[in-house]
């Protein structure tokens, strides 16, 4: 089949390069976001998709707004079109365009964690597995009907870059197998419950500010499903920013009548902390203009000790 590949994101690099060397499919185009200023020097960078295409000789196209370019997308005369992380919400004259529609790979088992973040939504709420959905695509916000889904179980601590990378793993053989069976004109089609959907929205650096105040174990896992994106932090008692990164271990044992956020103990194995129930020990630290580094070394340059306070005076304390 002639196929446009939709996407800007890394998760969908292993699908295009699946597609680009199968030899089973012709990818007539490659749609992606424009380049973007990335890193302190804001360099413009092409997405890694585009890079990948260009070495294989593909056209890219990098419209600002897809909107408006379903004649574009009828001229490459793709009989399908599969989107992975593309960025934009695709209108109904795009959707149309390819002959057989247009199929997304969505990072999650829908209808659970529709929306923009569902690799770290199923860390942080806690499930046990996850996988990729192939399903059509409509106007709705990954409301189509799904066509299969391809499971796995999440690791013990599981962060949101290993998730990330095991999804992008096993899509280009559940995008294979969806191919197949639209190609031999037996792809089901399954309505998504819509009762069990869940939602989650984009990620901002806000979201990782760890509040105290909540329980041991509901911290680990969002120390873990923010890493490494968009990462975790709390103050250290002069003000100053401290980054927290996995592993963690939480203790749901009581940590008595400790404020929340404060340094129960420093050592070595790590800084414990005083949550709404329970206790956190960090082991991975980053002072602001520091290196990343673990706990006692961390501890030689910028000393903690036991009663000190993490986080903002907003936090609440443990009720004795």
């Amino acid at each position: 089949m002639r196929i446009i590949y939709m996407g800007t994101g890394e998760i969908g690099v292993p699908v295009l390069r699946s597609l680009l060397t199968g030899g089973r499919h012709e990818v007539c185009g490659v749609i992606c976001q424009p380049d973007k200023p990335v890193g302190r020097k804001q360099l413009l960078t092409p997405p890694a998709t585009k890079v990948l295409a260009q070495a294989h000789g593909v056209p890219v196209c990098q419209p600002r707004r897809i909107r408006g370019e379903a004649e574009m997308v009828r001229t490459l005369g793709a009989d399908v079109a599969v989107v992975m992380a593309y960025g934009q919400i695709l209108p109904r004259d795009v959707l149309d365009a390819p002959r057989l529609g247009c199929l997304n790979l969505h990072a999650s088992l829908l209808p659970r964690h529709r929306g923009a973040a569902p690799i770290q939504a199923a860390i942080l709420s806690g499930d046990g597995e996850s996988g990729v959905t192939v399903m059509y695509m409509d106007e709705g916000l990954d409301t189509g009907d799904i066509l299969l889904q391809e499971r796995l179980t999440l690791a013990e601590g599981e962060t949101g870059g290993s998730l990330h990378d095991r999804l992008a793993d096993i899509s280009p053989g559940a995008l294979d197998r969806a191919l197949e069976l639209l190609a031999a004109g037996v792809a089901p089609r399954i309505p998504q419950e819509a009762a069990l959907a869940t939602h989650t929205g984009k990620l901002e650096r806000a979201h990782g500010v760890l509040d105290w105040t909540q329980p041991a174990a509901e911290l680990a896992r969002r120390i873990r499903a923010f890493d490494p994106w968009p990462g975790t932090s709390t103050q250290l008692p002069d003000g100053s920013q401290l980054k927290v990164f996995p592993p963690v271990a939480a203790n749901p044992e009581s940590s008595g009548c400790a404020t929340t956020g404060t340094v129960l103990s420093a050592g070595a194995d790590g800084i414990v902390v005083a949550c709404g129930n329970g206790t956190l020990r960090l082991r991975e630290l980053q002072a602001e203009g520091r290196k990343r580094m673990a706990a006692g070394p961390f501890l030689a340059g910028r000393p903690l000790r036991a009663g000190d306070r993490l986080g903002t005076p907003v936090d609440g304390a443990t009720p004795c």
